[in-house]
């Protein structure tokens, strides 16, 4: 029998394996307030439905809240917390802001969390940690429209919390290698049209993304997350990533485009809202599409995101059988 790990390396080496691979994850709103409850609803996901790659999903502020934010479950479908209190408030806050260590309470929990996982998983299971980019980190601290007005007005204060949270993240990731993590889930969500021009994601976040991989570029198992619509698909030249996973189904390009623009491994193929209020049939419709479009040649079946929270255990089992 193939194992994951062979099948995800087939896949990554453009090799035809045997099944189309398959790695779909979700937020724990609840859960992901504690490290062992979290790593237990991540272990159980996986018992329940086998992917090919664990990736675990910790709600976006446990990267920031050792800064002072705080946040609050409030039903949304994706399973994503709202932000209750920011810490960026003035310009000046930007330059104030002290890098943090691995040891700060709720980054040494996510550590925790990731031992766990590792100590209960086969090892022959790829497990990714999610990290958000230097931006999305700053979006979390300040607010969106807040942080885009200071980029406009206040670049170089801006900067300065970027280079801030990219250390951050540069030494989290040296701890969380440490737990054996096979890669990370790098979220980018300002490189789409609506939030900046190309230029100006280049010129004000693109050196942050690079220092903040670093750590990260020897990992075998990395993937790129490009969330929204109307992104800058070209990035992927410049940020080296073997994976990549975009809302396929909602913006360009569509996955046979992404395969004649980028030689690695595309997930994809499934809609969030079919997994969340679809049909199995439609789920298995989008499956079966995806998996011709592609020729099941360096592609992973996914969804551009999360599974909804809400997603039926039915919907989730009729994608995980659409690959055998």
């Amino acid at each position: 029998m193939i194992t994951h790990r062979e099948r995800i390396q087939a896949c990554l080496t453009g090799k035809e394996t045997d099944r189309a691979p398959i790695a779909l994850w979700r937020h724990f709103p609840e859960e992901d307030q504690n490290p062992e409850a979290l790593a237990a609803a991540a272990l159980k996901f996986q018992e329940t439905y086998d992917f090919d790659i664990v990736k675990v999903t910790p709600a976006s502020s446990f990267a920031v809240k050792d800064w002072g934010v705080e946040d609050k479950w409030a039903g949304n479908p994706e399973g994503s917390r709202e932000y209750t209190k920011r810490v960026i408030h003035d310009p000046k806050d930007w330059e104030t802001l002290k890098p943090l260590d691995p040891t700060a309470p709720h980054l040494a929990g996510q550590l925790a969390c990731l031992r766990l996982i590792k100590q209960n998983l086969s090892p022959e299971t790829p497990v990714i940690q999610t990290i958000f980019n230097p931006m999305s980190q700053a979006k979390n601290l300040a607010g969106n429209d807040l942080l885009l007005e200071h980029i406009q007005n206040h670049p170089e204060s801006v900067m300065k919390g970027l280079d801030t949270i990219t250390k951050t993240i540069v030494e989290f990731i040296g701890a969380a290698r440490e737990t054996g993590i096979d890669g990370i889930f790098y979220a980018v969500q300002h490189a789409q049209g609506s939030l900046l021009e190309l230029d100006e994601y280049k010129a004000i976040a693109l050196p942050f993304d690079h220092q903040a991989l670093e750590p990260a570029k020897d990992l075998w198992c990395n993937m790129l997350h490009l969330h929204g619509k109307d992104i800058y698909f070209s990035l992927l030249r410049l940020l080296g990533f073997s994976i990549v996973n975009w809302h396929d189904r909602e913006t360009y390009p569509s996955l046979a485009e992404a395969q004649s623009l980028f030689k690695g491994v595309v997930c994809g193929g499934l809609r969030q809202e079919s997994l969340g209020s679809g049909t199995q049939a439609q789920v298995r419709e989008e499956a079966e599409d995806a998996i011709e479009k592609t020729k099941r040649h360096r592609f992973i079946l996914g969804t551009g995101c999360v599974v909804p929270h809400t997603a039926p255990h039915e919907n989730i089992m009729a994608a995980r059988k659409s690959v055998e």
